[in-house]
This record gives structure tokens, C-alpha cells and sequence, in this order.
């Protein structure tokens, strides 16, 4: 195999991962309420409020407001439900550079920029939503974690533009 057709099939599996893992983590953001029960009824399960009780406490005290939100303002969560959208539309642009990665460079650029914005906001707005510092911290690992295997594959377009590679199609099934 070629260092090109090496490169590019590297570049593809890490964008896969990133959409995947994007995907998935968005689409946990539609059935809050119900992951919420299910967390809360695993960690007791687990002895988790004895070991870390402010863990439990903060997962409970989410639990009863997303409770409250979906019974008297199930309208709140219509802004989670976006949220979840926005991670399957940004999802959808990281099919550019698994067509051609060279050319769309820009986007996974851009995922860095996005992945290094969570940072200053999780330091920002965890403070003023009464967010627990170390909640926080997780939240922030979401960019720190995201920007790995964006960064690896940038990398990897950098060299394999080197090479002088052209476009890159994929090649689509004829209907």
C-alpha cells in the first residue's frame, strides 16, 4: 500500500471515530430525563452516594430539575433537543475531509477551534449556572478529549498534502 492510500485510510478511521463518538454524544442530549433516572438508579446500585456523595447529590439535584422542567416547562428541553441537532449538523460537515482532506482541512481546523471554545466556557458559564467546579472539569475534558483525534488528523493531512495528493472522492454508489 502506498504512503498516500496509508494516510488516507488513517485520516477516514479517525474521522469516523471523532463523527461517531460526536453522534453519540449528542444524541444523549434528546432523552435527558430518562438517562437522568437511569444514572441516578445505577450509581445507587453501585454504592456511588456512599463513596461520592456529592456526585449523587448532584446527579439527584439534576434529576428532580429536569423532572420539574419536563412536568410544568417541557419547553426548556426543546434547547437540549437542539443542542442534540447541533452535534448531528457538525457531524455531517466531517464528511468533507473524508471526502477530501486536503482540500476541506478547514473543517477538522475548525472542530480544533470549537474543541478549545468549550474550555473558556465551562469556565465562564459553569460559574454563573451554579455548575460544580468539578463538573466543570468534565465538561472541559469533552474539548481537551475532542481535540485529540482532530489534531492527529490534521497532522496526517498536513503530510499527506506533502505528498501532493489531489482530490481525494469517495466513491458513490449509483442509485
Amino acid at each position: 500500500m502506498s504512503d498516500r492510500a496509508a494516510l488516507l485510510r488513517g485520516i477516514r478511521a479517525w474521522l469516523a471515530f471523532f463523527v461517531v463518538s460526536l453522534v453519540l454524544s449528542g444524541a444523549t442530549a434528546f432523552p435527558l430525563v430518562h438517562e437522568l433516572h437511569w444514572t441516578e438508579d445505577l450509581l445507587k446500585a453501585l454504592s456511588v452516594p456512599e463513596h461520592l456523595p456529592a456526585l449523587a447529590d448532584w446527579i439527584e439535584r439534576v434529576r428532580r430539575g429536569l423532572d420539574t422542567a419536563d412536568a410544568d416547562y417541557p419547553f426548556l428541553l426543546y434547547g437540549t433537543d437542539w443542542l442534540a441537532f447541533a452535534h448531528l449538523v457538525i457531524a455531517v460537515a466531517f464528511y468533507g475531509p473524508y471526502r477530501d482532506p486536503v482540500r476541506n482541512i478547514w473543517v477538522v481546523e475548525f472542530g480544533m477551534i470549537a474543541c478549545a471554545g468549550i474550555v473558556p466556557l465551562a469556565l465562564i458559564c459553569g460559574p454563573v449556572r451554579g455548575i460544580p467546579f468539578w463538573w466543570s472539569v468534565l465538561d472541559m475534558s469533552f474539548g481537551v478529549f475532542g481535540v485529540i483525534p482532530l489534531y492527529v488528523v490534521r497532522k496526517r493531512i498536513k503530510r499527506l498534502e506533502a505528498l501532493g495528493a489531489g482530490p481525494t472522492p469517495v466513491p458513490v454508489p449509483a442509485t
